[in-house]
């Protein structure tokens, strides 16, 4: 199968489209923000490779553990940010490839393994659970909430999630969202979500996860987004304003 994929470089990057939200010529500040990110973690041996097309929201996002945005500890492994193969691309063999490129760099570089955040039942905006496991990805680690850490060990050691995941409680008792910028449709989520509680008298504490130390010292699963009220933890789902009132009924 002879397909053109790209990777992502620093002297690229200005000029390719990063598959989430594809513009071509009105500006976006959630593509502008997640460039910015992406362009600081190349460096650490982070990973973004996409279909060489137009407008192809078809690609996969790793990186190493060590530096990997994620509340997961481990050694010498590979961290899977992202597969997603969407619209007309689907069913045409995209993902296989990606996968397995990710495989073979994995092998090549002398990594121990790849893990992946899944859970118990597949959530919209994890990667398919059952596509990799058919790859030999089995569930490592748990928490009490159904998320599940998915790895495929070439050694026999093990990544898992770090301690402060666990709980799931933060002192903290108004509205609080941690979030960083690996997500382009973080930035426009958190403008709404400041008008409304702007609009409502609604306290609100916004805490972005601008640092490594920050993203693996999270008191959540998932490093883009993550919800807590009353010092209990929601929801790692982007908010609309319907989902924003029924939390804040509780």
């Amino acid at each position: 199968m002879n397909v053109d994929f790209i990777n992502l470089t620093n002297e690229n990057i200005d000029n390719e489209h990063l598959c989430c939200i594809i513009r071509s010529k009105k500006p976006h500040k959630g593509i502008t923000a997640k460039r910015q990110w992406l362009s600081e973690r190349l460096n650490e041996g982070h990973v973004f490779r996409k279909l060489n097309a137009a407008k192809a929201t078809v690609f996969i996002e790793y990186a190493p553990l060590e530096t990997a945005w994620v509340p997961i500890t481990g050694d010498n492994y590979y961290y899977l940010y992202c597969l997603w193969v969407s619209g007309s691309y689907k069913g045409k063999g995209y993902g296989k490839l990606l996968l397995e490129y990710c495989l073979a760099d994995t092998k090549e570089k002398g990594k121990s393994g790849i893990c992946m955040l899944g859970a118990k039942k597949q959530k919209s905006f994890l990667s398919d659970q059952s596509f990799v496991k058919k790859y030999g990805f089995e569930v490592v680690d748990t928490t009490d909430n159904g998320y599940e850490l998915l790895a495929l060990s070439f050694d026999g050691t093990m990544p898992k999630f770090a301690q402060n995941v666990k709980t799931r409680e933060i002192e903290n008792k108004e509205l609080t969202i941690y979030y960083d910028m690996q997500c382009p449709f973080v930035s426009q989520t958190i403008d709404r979500v400041k008008q409304y509680c702007e609009d409502h008298d609604v306290p609100v504490c916004l805490i972005h996860v601008d640092t490594l130390q920050k993203a693996k010292e999270l008191p959540c699963v998932f490093n883009n987004w993550g919800v807590f009220y009353k010092g209990k933890f929601e929801t790692v789902n982007l908010l609309d304003v319907a989902y924003l009132k029924r939390i804040l009924k509780k």
